[in-house]
């Protein structure tokens, strides 16, 4: 059945019925679901901070630390679409709620870890409640502002924090290792949690009462098997190769559970993923979008993350200051975006010409040197790349939840986070190998017995190489994005978008 925004009652709060007025307390819901996905997108990157720390106190050896990041994000992504449907059909209040409690109580274990292995089980236990978490912030924002003007400012604010997030993550990190102990990285989260919770308590009601689907039981075994499979193949591919069996197979299989999953939904009475959310060519376009915006995006944060530190010799606090200006950027555009150009342009040319802003500043970013300065050589392209994030990542997650029927605003959302959370792994696993070969490359190239002899000793040209794989990766990241500003002049409709009457 279809539904428009003129059909549909106003829903306020937690998605009940009411009066088509807005609801009064909205800012101050927009609030407590920032504070919620602030707290997971730069458990995102706080974490990798951490890490070296982390490592020294627990004992764990380099082949063990990727599982640090890999644990949450195999959680994660698995289980996002379940987490989008349960919103759907337990309620957004409860499954909020359900999240935070969750994500805080896996944090706080996780910051007690006497062991490795008690780490990696509370990383995934985190990665499962934030996969309750976030589709259910997305879908609170989605059914709380219909009205076209403050949706726009919403989303403004929470694209913002979902592109913004994880420079966020590496300054508030580098913050709590250097000045209190890696462990605070994890337990900051119980505060970020404390007062959304006392928000979400109360301002969110719990929705009205409505028939509830059934859970797809095959099609949630199919999706989330296939995810698993897809997400763990590629976390292969960044610490073995391509051609490892245990990457190929895993992401073999993850295809075909997959392809079974797309045609269980088909067959199904109440499919997980109801194919109506994806076959509008807009949502479609910003899922695309928001996928290829993630695989781009690990480039800025890792690599220029390891030159600021290991080439310019910043400490993390100084490395995370650096990342501010981004989230400046990325603030101000999104909002530019989503209020003002929105509106009047549609998502077809705003979002392309933000993946090309995003590609010209990458792209600009392969100049860097050995002896290149923050201010002259990094500043402006990190600027350029912000500002083409802000276009990109706010109007897509506006798009890719707009005119979806309130009982599918849940699986939309996780359609979203699922979209950011499998670009990221594709980033890791295609620019790590790209880096790394371009190391290997330049090193085998370059490194002679003449060339030391020669007064350019070995450890110099490791620095060189090391440089030449940064460059390399931002020139694929480029790539990635110029790719997907011809994508989203192809997939998105011209045109504005179709103001309250736009099917799901």
């Amino acid at each position: 059945m279809n539904h428009t925004a003129a059909q549909a009652p106003a829903v306020t709060r937690a998605g009940s019925a009411a009066p088509a007025s807005p609801d009064s307390r909205r800012w101050l819901i927009l609030a407590v679901v920032a504070v919620a996905q602030l707290m997971v997108m730069l458990d995102a990157t706080i974490v990798n901070i951490a890490l070296p720390s982390a490592q020294h106190a627990l004992h764990f050896s380099d082949i063990q630390r990727q599982w640090v990041v890999t644990g949450y994000s195999l959680a994660f992504g698995s289980l996002l679409l379940l987490g989008g449907r349960l919103t759907d059909i337990i309620g957004r209040k409860a499954t909020f709620l359900t999240g935070l409690i969750g994500f805080a109580a896996a944090s706080a274990a996780g910051g007690a870890a006497g062991s490795f292995s008690m780490l990696i089980v509370a990383r995934a236990c985190q990665g499962a409640f934030g996969a309750l978490l976030a589709p259910a912030a997305l879908s609170l924002l989605t059914v709380t502002f219909r009205d076209s003007r403050d949706r726009g400012k919403a989303f403004g604010i929470f694209g913002a924090i979902a592109a913004g997030g994880g420079a966020v993550g590496l300054l508030l990190g580098g913050l709590l290792t250097q000045y209190l102990d890696w462990r605070w990285c994890l337990y900051v989260n119980l505060i970020f949690a404390v007062i959304a919770g006392a928000g979400a308590v109360a301002l969110l009601r719990r929705q009205a009462a409505r028939p509830r689907p059934r859970l797809d039981l095959p099609g949630l075994t199919a999706e989330a098997s296939g995810m698993f499979c897809i997400v763990y193949g590629l976390s292969n591919a960044a610490s073995d190769g391509w051609h490892a069996p245990a990457t190929w197979g895993f992401l073999a299989a993850g295809a075909v559970l997959l392809a079974a999953f797309g045609y269980i939904e088909t067959r199904a009475g109440e499919p997980l993923l109801p194919l109506r959310i994806i076959t509008d060519r807009n949502r479609a376009g910003a899922y695309l979008s928001i996928l290829i915006t993630g695989a781009g995006m690990f480039g800025i944060f890792l690599f220029l993350t390891y030159y600021l530190q290991e080439t310019l010799g910043f400490s993390p606090v100084t490395t995370g200051l650096a990342f501010l200006p981004m989230v400046g950027a990325i603030v101000v555009c999104s909002n530019l975006a989503n209020i003002v150009l929105l509106p009047r342009t549609g998502p077809r040319w705003l979002v392309a010409g933000g993946m090309l802003a995003a590609a010209a500043g990458l792209a600009w970013l392969t100049r860097i040197g050995v002896h290149s300065s923050y201010a002259a050589d990094v500043l402006p392209a990190l600027l350029l790349t912000s500002a083409g994030l802000g276009f990109v990542m706010s109007p897509s997650m506006n798009t890719g939840t707009a005119g979806v029927a309130t009982p599918d605003a849940g699986v939309a959302s996780a359609v979203v986070n699922t979209g950011q959370q499998v670009g990221g792994s594709i980033g890791t696993s295609l620019l790590n190998t790209v880096a790394a070969s371009a190391a290997a490359s330049y090193l085998a190239a370059h490194l002679s017995p003449q060339t030391t002899a020669a007064g350019r000793p070995a450890a110099a040209l490791a620095q060189l190489a090391q440089v030449h794989s940064y460059t390399t990766a931002f020139w694929w990241a480029a790539g990635i994005f110029a790719a997907g500003a011809i994508l989203a002049a192809l997939v998105f409709r011209p045109g504005p978008p179709a103001a309250a009457s736009e099917r799901s």
